[in-house]
């Protein structure tokens, strides 16, 4: 017994006042092994060399935290959004119904 609205805009600005984006690890990452167990969607996992995240899995945490929590853990702030995936909130949060099976309300 979802309500449904129909003046919500799929194109809703993100209340965090930013661009939404899949994030990225990048090489400054110090392999301090704080972000895996963060992330709620699986998305992190060891590379190569360093951190990774998968893009297809990174809600940033949209559907369960107001925060990416990746971020709020690394010591060393090696996590930017990754300017090659940009995806709008409405993105994300479909990206994290298809992720859980949960049904838009």
């Amino acid at each position: 017994a979802c309500a449904r609205s129909s003046r919500r805009s799929a194109r809703a600005p993100d209340p965090r006042g930013r661009a939404a984006v899949a994030l990225m690890i990048t090489d400054e990452c110090i392999n301090c092994d704080v972000c895996e167990p963060e992330c709620p969607n699986g998305a992190i996992s060891m590379g190569p060399e360093i951190y990774r995240i998968d893009p297809d899995r990174c809600t940033e945490c949209v559907g369960h935290f107001p925060e990416p929590q990746c971020r709020e853990v690394c010591p060393v702030a090696c996590i930017p959004g990754d300017p090659r995936r940009p995806e709008s909130r409405a993105q994300l949060e479909r990206k994290y119904l298809a992720l859980t099976g949960k049904v838009a309300c």
